[in-house]
């Protein structure tokens, strides 16, 4: 008996797959358990269908992947950070704070899991960090750390 997965099935498949099992495995457990459905022509039909809808909005997700990395690829964003002794911050820049700052500048939605860094951002300067927008679009940004002078300002004029 052919069956369509409606959830992933341990050594048998993932959800979405048509495979082939016995009758009695499918009748007394697959379907009951509500993890298969019988395959006939119209379930077959929905099945192609749904996998045309999933290939069109995957299709749809890469094209604005490849759109907003070239908008944001090789770009700056200039954060601006209070400044302890030395040059180092209080604290550090973090990614939550890149994905804000890109979104702020460039109006692209980057989830901050995406960002990466090669290093903790702990002191001023420039820093390259790569956004894996999809796994064909991979963007890098140079974000720029400077030291927040309206802060100073306002110290300066309180003493």
């Amino acid at each position: 008996m052919e069956v369509i997965l409606l959830k992933d099935v341990k050594k048998k498949g993932k959800k979405g797959d048509l495979i082939k099992v016995s009758d009695g495995y499918a009748k007394n457990y697959l379907i009951p358990q509500n993890l298969a459905k019988q395959a006939n022509e119209q379930s077959k039909k929905e099945l192609a269908d749904a996998q045309k809808a999933l290939e069109y909005q995957l299709e749809q997700e890469r094209q604005q992947a490849l759109e907003s990395r070239e908008i944001i690829n090789g770009k700056a964003v200039e954060i601006q950070a209070k400044a302890g002794v030395g040059g180092r911050l209080f604290g550090s820049v973090t990614v939550k704070e890149i994905a804000e700052k890109i979104k702020e500048c460039y109006g692209i939605n980057v989830d901050k899991r995406k960002i990466s860094l090669d290093l903790d951002i702990k002191a001023f300067g420039t820093y390259e960090c790569t956004i894996r927008l999809h796994k064909d679009a991979v963007a890098k940004v140079y974000v720029r750390v400077i030291e927040n002078i309206e802060k100073q300002e306002e110290n300066v004029k309180n003493v």
